[in-house]
């Protein structure tokens, strides 16, 4: 195994970070450059705890008849990977192309800004250079409430302010006769209602009026538009979750944890917990797991009419010739295999996301084999756009393989998740670098740093990751690498979190 460039934080001549973002800002310039007709538009669409459930990706469940169109007119990744499986350390991460050891972001309240004041994210790059950015829905995390000076839906990334950024998912309830729920309610809903009695419908309606009025404006643009679904709770109008047969629906494959995995492996998906009419500890009920199950497919398809909805009004208007579109996911999700529900380990359940390109210069109906990351989509499109490199991203540009799908890509992808899952103070790190053939995990002790745990799975004979096979001597040598590499990797950047208030 060559060692590739992996390095989880950058450095430039000896320079520190911050003092190399700060040197970029001086020379980005004024907005207003180029002609609108010589850039390509960017429409830039968010699912949130989406796995790849879709029918382009092989899924013999999901209904996603507008994906699966957007996949067959560009190019598919088949192997792209998260930096972290939680909200706001993936969405950092994509959005400013640096990992979230870089960032020292590894909870859902830490603000990249906190750490880097200065830094400029993918649409405050496009921004800089003459484009109009506009920010539907949850792109960066959803925070509640601005922690001063930082809001978490970053207004220095739009050219105006950003709209429904924020609040709690579980808020996202249609009131029936007893009233919304105080905090979170059930885990799942369904109702006669139309679209746009819940969120990502109102997002995408707003999306649909702003694409009109950014073509009358004729300058180019960035247009995020992120949906809060598939994310709890699984509510979705009534039809959605008639597209499926309950009866039909598969129980998870694989429901325990790997044979041989380490305690640090799982967790406890409290946030499953959270929501009324669920078990505080203990096992789900047969019922309520088809339950959950049937809700995240009705939200897929949900997910999948309103992604439909923009993409047929950027036809509509002309624009669909001029405009990269980038699908993805902030990161996968358990739903009941390996005995977890959620997202927040490092299996692949958690860490593979969708990924689909698609717009001028993007091979049509290309499936992509070779490992990619979220944190290259910012120099992909930066470079696509033909606008300057941004300085500092940690990723690497994916345009060739929008070209020519069979171009190679990563060796390796490195994901990352702490234990404890959610908290102000985590007391272990788990490292995993996926090859095309293995997932390598390694669990450190901060404080220390001594390796406590660690985990092989062969995807060529085990794909659903059932058996960690670490002191399999046949596989001895492949451990030997990940492990040279892991220390690499560690040694570059490893995380240190330090105490929050």
């Amino acid at each position: 195994m060559r060692t590739p460039d992996l390095s989880l934080r950058p450095r430039l001549a000896g320079r520190p970070v911050l003092l190399v973002v700060l040197t970029a800002m001086a020379w980005l310039p004024a907005p207003a450059v180029a002609a609108a007709a010589s850039r390509p538009n960017v429409l830039f669409i968010a699912a949130d705890d989406l796995r790849v459930d879709l029918g382009c990706y092989g899924s013999p469940e999901a209904l996603t008849p507008n994906l699966d169109a957007l996949a067959r007119r560009g190019v598919l990744f088949e192997r792209a990977y998260c930096q972290q499986a939680v909200c706001n350390p993936s969405r950092a991460s994509i959005l400013t192309g640096r990992r979230p050891d870089t960032l020292r972001v590894w909870d859902l309240r830490r603000h990249f800004r906190e750490t880097f004041p200065q830094l400029v994210t993918l649409p405050q790059h496009f921004k800089a250079h003459g484009y109009t950015t506009v920010g539907l829905g949850k792109l960066f995390h959803n925070q509640s409430g601005a922690k001063p000076p930082f809001p978490f839906n970053d207004p220095p990334s739009w050219s105006e302010p950003p709209a429904f950024s924020d609040g709690p998912h579980w808020a996202d309830w249609v009131e029936e006769d007893g009233g919304a729920p105080k905090g979170k309610g059930g885990a799942v809903q369904r109702l006669d209602v139309p679209d746009e009695a819940y969120l990502d419908g109102r997002i995408a309606g707003a999306a649909v009026r702003r694409l009109g009025e950014l073509a009358r404006d004729g300058n180019p643009f960035f247009l995020g538009v992120g949906f809060w679904k598939p994310h709890l709770p699984f509510n979705a109008p009534r039809r959605y979750w008639d597209l499926y047969d309950r009866a039909r629906n598969r129980p998870p494959a694989a429901a325990s944890m790997p044979k041989g995995a380490p305690a640090l492996a799982g967790h406890t998906w409290n946030e499953l917990r959270g929501y009324g009419g669920m078990p505080k500890n203990g096992p789900l009920s047969t019922e309520q797991i088809a339950e959950l199950r049937h809700g995240y497919l009705a939200c897929v398809s949900f997910l999948d009419a309103q992604v439909g909805k923009v993409l047929r009004e950027l036809a509509r208007l002309g624009l669909e010739g001029n405009t990269l579109v980038v699908f993805w996911s902030d990161h996968g999700f358990h739903l009941g295999e390996h005995d977890l529900w959620g997202k927040t380990a490092n299996y692949e359940l958690d860490t593979r996301v969708p990924l689909i390109f698609a717009g001028p210069g993007v091979a049509a109906g290309g499936r992509a084999l070779g490992l990619a990351e979220l944190l290259d989509v910012y120099p992909t499109l930066v470079e696509a756009s033909a606008l300057p490199a941004a300085a500092g991203t940690e990723g690497r540009s994916l345009l060739a393989q929008l070209r020519d799908p069979a171009a190679p890509g990563k060796r390796l992808a490195v994901s990352q998740h702490p234990r404890p899952s959610y908290g102000n103070q985590p007391t272990h790190m788990g490292y995993t670098l996926r090859s095309a053939e293995h997932r390598y995990v390694e669990w450190r002790e901060l404080a220390a740093g001594a390796i406590v745990a660690r985990e092989l799975y062969d995807h060529r004979s085990d794909p659903a990751e059932t058996v960690n096979r670490i002191d399999d001597p046949a596989l001895a040598a492949v451990v030997r690498a990940f492990a040279t590499e892991a220390a690499r990797i560690i040694a570059n950047g490893g995380a240190r979190p330090s105490p929050r208030p």
